[in-house]
């Protein structure tokens, strides 16, 4: 069985000043930096029932701890990096009842930061971003 996307209409123009072209979203990614992990029987349970949190989010796993090759500055985390299909996602991930439930058994075993971010849209180039510095 194949799935196919149907372009649908998009709305365009604007309307009492408020901008009505559709946008895709943007993918979002949640990011961890930990460092000093205890690998032990929470740890493992928390790593076997990670997944099970992110699939009702569309998250998957793009980076887990992969080799680390740092060419400037220092580093000394392990990195993880979840995608999802938009912030909304994202947030609603890590704010679930399932997500909550097993979040103590990293954070009473490891230290570290973790962030949502929104990404960009695909074909971006670093050159748009000078728009957004641009004084009005």
């Amino acid at each position: 069985m194949t799935s196919r996307v149907i372009d649908a209409p998009r709305p365009k123009g604007d309307h009492a000043g408020i901008s009505t072209e559709w946008k895709p979203p943007m993918p979002a990614y949640a990011f961890a930096l930990l460092r000093n992990v205890k690998i032990n029987d929470q740890i493992a349970q928390y790593i076997s029932r990670i997944d099970a949190t992110l699939a009702p989010f569309g998250g998957a796993f793009k980076i887990h701890g992969g080799r680390t090759e740092v060419v400037e500055g220092s580093f000394d985390h392990t990195l993880v990096a979840i995608t999802f299909p938009d912030m909304d996602h994202a947030r609603r991930w890590y704010a679930s009842e399932a997500y909550q439930a097993i979040l103590p058994l990293r954070t009473n075993n490891s230290e570290g930061i973790t962030f949502l971010v929104e990404g960009v849209e695909e074909g971006y180039q670093g050159s748009q971003m000078l728009a957004k510095l641009a004084p009005c």
